[in-house]
C-alpha cells in the first residue's frame, strides 16, 4: 500500500509533465520544425507560392505592419501575390525561437529588397511571428513588423 509520502512524491514528479513542459528532445525537435517551417515560408513568399504561403497561416491571421496598418489573411495574401510586387531572396539575421507550450515566438531581423511597380525598394525591419500549434500543426497567426532606420 502506497504511503502518503510516496504518493506525494509521485504527484510532484508528475507535475512537469502535467503542466505541459516538454522534454528537451521534444523542445529541440519543435525548434527544428519551426526553423524549417519559417525558412520554407520565406522562400514561398519570394516565389509567390500561394499554397506554400497560405498553408502556413491560421485562418484568422493578422499582421501589424511597420506603418501600423493591419492586414488580415486575405489582404496579406492579395498584396503578396500582386504582379507589381517582386521580392528578392533575403536572409534573416538574429533568428530566435521561444516556445511556450502550444505557442511559439519566432523573431528576427530582415533586410528585404525588391521592386514594386518597377520601382526598387529596400525594407529593413525586425519582426515577431506568433505560431500556434493546433491539431498537431504549427501555423503563424500573427506577425508584427517594426521598421528599422539606417
Amino acid at each position: 500500500m502506497p504511503t502518503f509520502r510516496s504518493t506525494l512524491l509521485a504527484f510532484f514528479l508528475a507535475l512537469p509533465l502535467a503542466g505541459g513542459a516538454a522534454p528537451r528532445d521534444d523542445r529541440a525537435a519543435t525548434i527544428a520544425q519551426l526553423t524549417r517551417q519559417a525558412d520554407a515560408w520565406d522562400k514561398a513568399i519570394v516565389a509567390k507560392d500561394l499554397a506554400g504561403i497560405a498553408g502556413n497561416m491560421c485562418d484568422d491571421f493578422r499582421q501589424i505592419g511597420g506603418s501600423s496598418e493591419v492586414m488580415n489573411r486575405e489582404s496579406f495574401l492579395r498584396d503578396l501575390m500582386s504582379l507589381e510586387l517582386q521580392i528578392d531572396p533575403y536572409k534573416v539575421d538574429e533568428f530566435e525561437i521561444r516556445v511556450y507550450g502550444n505557442t511559439a515566438l519566432v523573431s528576427g531581423r530582415t533586410l528585404m529588397t525588391g521592386q514594386y511597380a518597377g520601382t526598387p525598394f529596400t525594407s529593413n525591419y525586425r519582426y515577431i511571428d506568433v505560431y500556434v500549434r493546433s491539431g498537431g500543426q504549427w501555423k503563424v497567426c500573427s506577425v508584427q513588423i517594426t521598421r528599422l532606420t539606417k
